[in-house]
């Protein structure tokens, strides 16, 4: 296993997870854990942060916990809330380290002082048998210039429709299960849409491919879907220079075969350009829906 990544959770049949086959479940019990001193020295890292990257912006985030599998195969993630900025201040900060040695000690968890807040990314399919990588902007607060799979966060904030800056309101006995789900699924799809610029008539739903770590951000998740286009590549390519709303993070779009993408690992060149969570996405892929074409 690369030492980038690790596998969390994967899909446990070659057909991948739909919609109707996950439960969420969120709840204080799943928060981030804290520490004395946690929010000055929080407030501290994201102030430097800030300087050097001065686009970036708190906004409140899913907390992934833990995701379980029942006998009858419905996968139930359990989330608590965090928010962009507690991330800066813990999985990327100096001392992200210190803070997963903490947690071991006091509860046996490396993640438990960490705000792991739930990434999503997906391995979309082309019609003429291509997956789409984009080259990340050197703008970005992660991985800049690596290549990487669309994908994004699940946002609270559109479980509930409300405006980013209201994030502080946001409550868990707000957020319904059965709604979560959908934003989970759904956010896969808005960030294809918002980051190559294809419209939802061109996407199929998503089916979950597994959760992978990031272990270059202190073992942040993120969930891996597959994506089918019925757009060529070619096609794809015309709508993503038109331009979406974040094509800013991004400076260029890459077509990678099947065949290729499922070498990947193996050929080294190409692997050592993704950023971790692209690695996760390629790896669950060849290991869930590989022989299936």
């Amino acid at each position: 296993m690369d030492p980038d990544i690790s596998l969390l959770f994967k899909c446990p049949d070659s057909g991948g997870i739909p919609e109707s086959h996950v439960r969420a479940e969120v709840s204080p019990l799943y928060d981030r854990n804290t520490l004395p001193g946690d929010q000055v020295r929080i407030d501290s890292v994201w102030a430097a942060r800030c300087q050097q990257n001065p686009w970036l912006f708190d906004r409140a985030k899913f907390r992934l916990h833990s995701a379980t599998l029942n006998d009858g195969n419905l996968l139930t993630f359990h989330l608590g809330l965090t928010s962009y900025k507690d991330f800066v201040g813990t999985n990327l900060a100096e001392t992200a380290w210190q803070l997963r040695e903490q947690g071991r000690k006091d509860f046996g968890n490396s993640q438990a002082y960490l705000a792991e807040p739930l990434g999503v990314g997906a391995m979309v399919h082309t019609a003429d048998d291509n997956f789409v990588f984009l080259r990340r902007s050197l703008r970005v607060g992660e991985a800049p210039g690596k290549v990487d799979v669309p994908g994004g966060h699940p946002e609270p904030q559109a479980v509930l429709g409300v405006d980013a800056s209201v994030g502080s309101l946001i409550r868990h006995q707000d957020l319904p299960g059965d709604l979560v789900v959908r934003e989970l699924f759904s956010s896969v799809l808005r960030e294809i849409q918002d980051e190559v610029n294809l419209q939802p008539a061109a996407l199929s739903r998503p089916l979950l491919l597994g959760i992978v770590r990031n272990e270059t951000t202190a073992g942040r998740c993120s969930a891996e879907f597959y994506v089918r286009c019925s757009l060529s590549s070619e096609e794809v390519k015309q709508r993503y220079t038109l331009g979406g709303p974040e094509a800013q993070e991004s400076v260029s779009i890459i077509f990678v075969s099947r065949e290729d993408v499922l070498s990947m690992e193996q050929q080294g060149e190409w692997w050592n350009e993704l950023c971790p969570s692209a690695k996760g996405a390629v790896k669950l892929y060849t290991e869930v829906l590989g022989a299936h074409p």
